[in-house]
């Protein structure tokens, strides 16, 4: 995945976090997490292989966590949850 996919992601997260007004710092942590995923100067997967993510700033453990399962699996638990939920909504 590019960064900019990786970060889409993350700004998705922060839009169906937001229309269910969740609490706002969840949604500033993404928001900042897609912003310096765009930001980053090399690829995120070179960046993962060569580095720890939470050294980016603003992905602290739980986010470089999201971001490792999204690289390995193309999403991660969330996201799946909350992309259900709304699928049921209609």
């Amino acid at each position: 995945m590019t960064n900019e996919e990786v970060a889409a992601v993350f700004d998705e997260l922060a839009d169906r976090l937001q229309a269910r007004k969740e609490l706002i710092f969840k949604i500033r942590a993404y928001r900042k997490a897609a912003f310096a995923l765009r930001e980053l100067p090399v690829p995120v997967e070179q960046y993962r292989r060569e580095h720890d993510l939470q050294e980016i700033p603003g992905i602290g453990e739980a986010i470089a966590k999201k971001i490792a399962d999204l690289l390995d699996t193309g999403s991660f638990k969330l996201l799946d949850e909350l992309r259900r939920a709304d699928a049921e909504k209609g």
